[in-house]
């Protein structure tokens, strides 16, 4: 066995959760290693919708532009009547950005063109998934964890200060713990498989009999590949073909067309679909995160957008916490994303039982902007307020301009790993600097000046309003300048109490 490793975090899993997990690390200078047990990266399509709050998380990733890039946006449906004539619809309702919410679409970019994006990124900032590195077992005590690994070359022990579960469904992490794993297996068996074929185009999402379990089968153009995903129903018990020529006699059989010919297979999967919600997301010093905390059923593109979240959620704590901040922080993981992830469970289930009826529409629910945090324990309200912004609430986008004269929005203020304090009207000096928080005064003497008023009506401040934004993008605290003392409090218990008097 090799010599003992040391390490501040250890994650479990190399998907969408863990790798976003250590990007969220490495910009922070957190030291961990990602490991995942198969022997290189997935290479389907599963997840493929990127929501508009996820967007803006990659956008804080720095790696939006490129993943807009590898996919494309949603094409219209296109559903087939028995009769072969046709209607085409939109999956979402199309909007125009606004000022405050700069996505507002969907974007479609398969799965394993997300996590090579996020490989990428990881790699820039000095590190590598370890493929083919499994976690065999661990035990944990009150300063960490011992966690054993096999790989090709032998047997290991590593000893890190968390450990963070980002296995998957069938998660070994979540099972050695022993924490429940409750909701329902649905009565819905389903494939998913990623081919090349002729004879439809690739201008519309094609669907046909839709509302019949027993025939419904869907064809979808994945943008950015020469792929197409096909998904349908099928019978809950027996073997299914997913071989070029199992599938083509299914696509013959449902459509009724003879000149739908699938060429090659390069990923399929038959599998039943489960909505699921892990009791406890931490376990003294391990940690869940992704679909080894919850899965749900595919409708509504809500599963991989739920997992990067919950990694964008904990990176921040984690590292906050080695520098300084109260152990306690890392409570608010579960208390903040537990509750989301039971809401995305009765959402997606809510639009798969409209799927099955051949009812399916998506509204604003899927999009995530109006997720918070209202009802956390890290929010600060001084005084209260009762409209507009409140603590706990997803900061707005606003399009402002800085002092020399260039323009800028409030999303470039907030990107990095730094807190974001923003004074509005307030006096100059009130809050003092110090090495982690970012502090910009709005007004027309300040560093940022919001000509169009885009900022005062997303933020609806009063003057002297102090509003604090955590390095997630959600509002921590709003406070007035009569309250810079409860300010001083909150920051110390973020770990950023240490201010640097100017002279």
């Amino acid at each position: 066995m090799k010599q003992q490793q040391n390490t501040d975090v250890l994650i479990c899993g190399a998907g969408t959760a863990g790798l976003t997990l250590a990007i969220e690390l490495a910009r922070r200078g957190v030291a961990f290693r990602l490991i995942e047990k198969k022997d290189g990266p997935f290479h389907g399509s599963r997840g493929k919708g990127i929501q508009p709050r996820t967007q803006e998380v990659f956008e804080d990733l720095g790696i939006l532009d490129r993943l807009a890039a590898a996919g494309g946006p949603y094409p219209p449906e296109r559903h087939y009547q028995a009769d072969g004539s046709f209607t085409e619809a939109e999956v979402v309702e199309r909007q125009a950005p606004t000022a405050s919410e700069p996505y507002l679409q969907p974007l479609m970019v398969p799965q394993f063109l997300t996590e090579r994006v996020l490989r990428e990124r990881l790699i820039e900032l000095g590190h590598r998934p370890e493929y083919g590195c499994e976690l065999v077992g661990f035990e944990q005590d009150r300063q960490g964890v011992t966690a054993h690994l096999r790989n090709q070359t032998g047997e290991e022990q590593v000893r890190s200060r968390w450990l963070v579960g980002a296995d998957g469904g069938r998660s070994f992490v979540r099972y050695a713990l022993d924490v429940g794993f409750p909701g329902k297996t649905l009565s819905v068996r389903a494939i998913v498989a990623d081919v090349t074929l002729s004879g439809l185009g690739r201008e519309v999402w094609h669907r046909f009999s839709e509302g019949d379990m027993a025939r419904q089968i869907s064809f979808c153009p994945l943008a950015g590949t020469d792929l197409f995903q096909i998904q349908g129903p099928i019978p809950l018990e027996g073997d299914i073909d997913l071989s070029a020529a199992g599938l083509q006699a299914m696509v013959a059989e449902r459509t009724g067309r003879e000149d739908i010919l699938i060429h090659s297979v390069s990923w399929a999967s038959a599998y039943r679909m489960n909505a699921r919600l892990a009791d406890k997301y931490r376990v003294g010093q391990v940690f869940l995160i992704g679909d080894a905390a919850h899965i749900h059923p595919p409708t509504g593109g809500q599963g991989l957008n739920t997992s990067v979240q919950d990694a964008y959620n904990l990176g921040w704590k984690l590292a906050a916490v080695i520098q300084g901040a109260d152990e306690d922080l890392l409570n608010s993981y579960e208390e903040e994303r537990r509750p989301i992830a039971a809401d995305m469970l009765g959402l997606a289930t809510r639009l798969l039982d409209s799927t099955m009826r051949g009812e399916m529409r998506r509204g604003r629910e899927v999009k995530q902007l109006d997720i918070g945090y209202s009802e956390s324990s890290l929010v600060l309200e001084q005084p209260r307020r009762f409209g507009g912004l409140l603590a706990g609430d997803r900061a707005p986008d606003a399009p402002v301009r800085g002092a020399a004269g260039m323009p800028q929005r409030v999303f470039d203020l907030l990107r990095g790993t730094h807190w974001t304090l923003l004074g509005y009207q307030t006096e100059h000096g009130a809050v003092q600097p110090r090495p982690g928080l970012h502090i910009h005064h709005i007004d027309k003497q300040g560093d940022i000046i919001d000509d169009g008023l885009h900022f005062a009506t997303a933020y609806a401040p009063l003057a002297g309003d102090w509003i604090l934004v955590r390095p997630d993008g959600y509002v921590g605290a709003i406070v007035g300048s009569h309250d810079l003392a409860e300010l001083e409090s909150y920051l110390s218990r973020m770990g950023l109490g240490s201010a640097r008097v100017l002279n």
